[in-house]
Order: structure tokens, then sequence, then C-alpha cells
């Protein structure tokens, strides 16, 4: 594989776009806002016009796409990857989409002689950035393992799950446990400043001890300095947290905390706050 498409250049496909680019890879870029991906084609990357233009000369294509609609038709769509994919091309889907469309798409890949894995990430923008992404992935382990050479260029936790889905399962788990994680890091913060601390200084405290966690780490400092740009949009974490609750559901099963951050997170929606970082969440915290 040297011939790599990748469509979707957001917050993180574009630094995990320029990952391959850096690695010597010929990239064939493609998202819907042409402007978004000037700069990575002033470093090489080559430009194309539609999804069935980057299909019909990769021999592998990464999505990173907003929701499971975009997938769709993207993988689906007329000029999608699926009908215009040469034969043996690896459709490699990290955007956070649903269980039951990674099957999908597997079993339609298969059809058509195309090998397909689910393969979203965690690590937000940092992560993107540095190359230091945490990749869940399902799929056949034989295409797994074909494929990472590109996963090791974007990031360094990189773990094969099960068949397909099991990628996309391992990622609600993810969301899940942020989802009321964040509460406690908002909570935490909006306590200490409350009783007079230097909130600063017990984060310093706390970070290292049991309470430590990546979002109390790297977002709990963005929220004291009043910094809510976004490594990862708030209106895609609530579109992530509908998504594991439909699954939770399916599977009779009751998570109660993660309905309390949706609920929370819709609230902040409300106010304007869509496009934002999660760690926006503080601002509830802080207007209460």
């Amino acid at each position: 594989m040297r011939t790599i498409g990748f469509i979707g250049l957001g917050v993180m496909g574009k630094s995990m776009a320029r990952h391959l680019l850096k690695a010597g890879y010929s990239l064939l870029v493609y998202t819907r806002t042409k402007e978004k991906a000037v700069d990575l084609l002033q470093e090489g990357a080559i430009w194309k016009d539609t999804v069935a233009d980057v299909a019909k000369e990769a021999d592998a294509v990464i999505t990173m796409v907003g929701d499971p609609h975009d997938v769709e038709e993207v993988y689906f769509g007329a000029s999608g990857l699926i009908a215009h994919a040469r034969e043996g091309t690896y459709l490699i889907d990290m955007t956070t989409s649903k269980p039951s469309l990674a099957v999908q798409i597997y079993e339609a890949a298969k059809e058509r002689s195309l090998f397909a894995l689910d393969a979203p990430v965690s690590g937000g923008d940092i992560g993107a950035r540095e190359g230091k992404l945490t990749i869940m992935v399902g799929g056949d382990e034989e295409a797994f393992h074909a494929c990472y050479p590109l996963f090791s260029c974007m990031g360094t936790n990189i773990v094969w799950q099960g068949k397909a889905g099991a990628g996309q399962h391992t990622k609600m788990c993810n969301q899940i446990a942020i989802a009321t994680n964040m509460i406690g890091v908002c909570e935490a913060l909006a306590y200490a400043q409350r009783t007079g601390l230097d909130a600063k200084r017990v984060l310093e405290t706390i970070s290292t001890g049991a309470a430590g966690s990546w979002s109390l780490t790297h977002l709990a400092p963005r929220m004291l300095a009043g910094d809510f740009s976004p490594g990862f949009y708030v209106k895609h974490f609530i579109k992530d947290m509908g998504i594991a609750l439909a699954e939770a559901e399916a599977l009779q099963l009751n998570l109660p905390g993660l309905a309390l951050a949706k609920k929370l997170y819709e609230q902040l929606a409300e106010r304007g706050e869509e496009k934002s970082g999660t760690q926006a969440l503080y601002k509830l915290y802080v207007e209460w």
C-alpha cells in the first residue's frame, strides 16, 4: 500500500492525514469544504473532486467524517466507496459510528472483494497532532495486520478488538467512561473554586492520585484557563452518547450516568456551545 485516500479533514482528520503524508505515502484527499485541505495540498497531498475519484486510485481509504449519516453517504452513496473502490482495497472507517453500520459496511465490502475495518480513535486533537491516538479496530485480523503500518503513523495504542463492529463497541465503552468522568472533573473544580481553594494547585495535587484521568490532566487546565476551543466537539460527543444509549437499550442495559451526561451536554448545546470543546461543560457549573 503506497497510495492512501483520506476523506474528512476536520479537527482530528487533518492531523491524522498529515502523519501519513510525512511517512511518505502518496495521499489523496477529499473533504466537503476544500479550504480545509489547502495546507495539506501545499505539503504534497493530491486533491480529488469526489469520493469515487479517491476510491478509484487508492490502495486504502481512511474515512474520518461527522456522524453515521455521513458514513453511510461516503460508503453507500452513488459515488461511494463500496461502488467504486478497486478489488482488494482496504476501507478503514475511523469515525465514531454505529457498530451495526460497521457490520453493514464489512458485509457489503466482502461481497466486492474489499477489506473493511472499523477503527475509531481516542485521544482528541492532542493525540491526533502528536500521532499518539488510541485506535480500536474491528474486522478480519489479517486485514488489521495489513493496515497496521498505517495505524502506527497515527497512534501508539493500537489494538485489534475482534470481528466487524468490535472497534465501534470498544469506542462506546470509551465514551461511556469519559461521559461520567467529565461530570466528576467539572464538579471537583467547581467545588474547589467555591471553597476558595487555589484550583490550579488542587488540580496539580489530585491529577497524580487516585482521581487521575486523561480528562483531568488534559482538559481541566483548559477549563481553568477559559479555553473551550474544540479538541472534540460537544455536538459529536452528544452524537456518540446517543449511539451508546441506543446500543445499551438494545442490550437491555441501564446506564443512568451516561443518560445524565447526555442531558447536561444537550443543555450546553442549547446555549450555543455545540461547536465548543467538550471541556465547555464546565461553563454550566460556573453559571450555576
